[in-house]
């Protein structure tokens, strides 16, 4: 479904991604691990056509959109929950929502998504008219993921969904991830809790200062002792 071949990308003069390659099939969860700095939100942000690669190709269905604008790539079917949440504050639940559907791919079906996304997150039905800016930390990344599937997305990349949320919070985002991607959701899953990620992910990529230095299942980067020791503590 994606694939990134030798991506190469700077800041000025200093490269945050170094010939990385990647393969995200359809259906799957794919998993991109590392420390702070190491490229993970560079590479989800060249993907979503925020940055562009100096080098290399992004293939979407066999097509380079390298260098595509975002909101070209977005209406391709390309979805992003960005690291932060990034809701717009003064604007209600559900205005919030809808401006997620107004990608041209996603007008048609905009009520049936509605429906969908607050079935997905009863919360946000409850609090449709509430000021986004005034939900909890948990409740904004709802509203941010019910945001992204308003635009009918294929694949959504997940930037830290979990970031400063509440443990049990915690549970409940990483579940609706499953839980969408069991609806054939294709999912890329950048995440601080390493080692629910990658039990939730079939593929899995180690990012180390802007290279990928290891993949394989999840499964197998679980039970890698260089994985274990880097980021598991074990």
């Amino acid at each position: 479904m994606l694939r990134i071949e030798e991506l190469d990308l700077f800041y000025g003069d200093a490269q945050a991604l170094d010939c990385v390659g990647l393969e995200v099939p359809e259906g799957a969860i794919v998993a991109i691990v590392g420390a702070n700095g190491a490229g993970k939100t560079s590479l989800i942000r060249a993907v979503g056509g925020m940055l562009r690669p100096a080098r290399g190709r992004i293939l979407w269905r066999g097509r380079d959109i390298a260098g595509l604008p975002s909101h070209t790539v977005c209406n391709l079917g390309i979805g992003q929950v960005a690291e932060g949440r990034q809701v717009f504050p003064s604007l209600s639940v559900r205005e919030n929502l809808l401006m997620g559907s107004m990608l041209p791919r996603a007008r048609a079906g905009r009520a049936a998504m509605l429906e969908r996304v607050l079935a997905l997150f009863p919360r946000l039905a409850e609090r449709a008219a509430q000021a986004a800016g005034t939900l909890s930390g948990g409740e904004q990344q709802m509203l941010a993921i019910g945001r992204c599937l308003m635009g009918q997305p294929e694949l959504v990349m997940f930037d830290e969904p979990s970031l400063g949320l509440a443990p049990a919070m915690v549970q409940t985002v990483l579940a609706a991830v499953a839980d969408l991607n069991r609806e054939g959701l294709t999912c890329v899953l950048v995440e601080q809790n390493v080692a629910v990620s990658l039990r939730l992910a079939s593929r899995a990529y180690v990012l180390e200062n802007g290279r990928v230095t290891l993949s394989g299942t999840g499964v197998e980067l679980l039970a890698d002792d260089r994985v274990r020791q880097a980021y598991l503590g074990l």
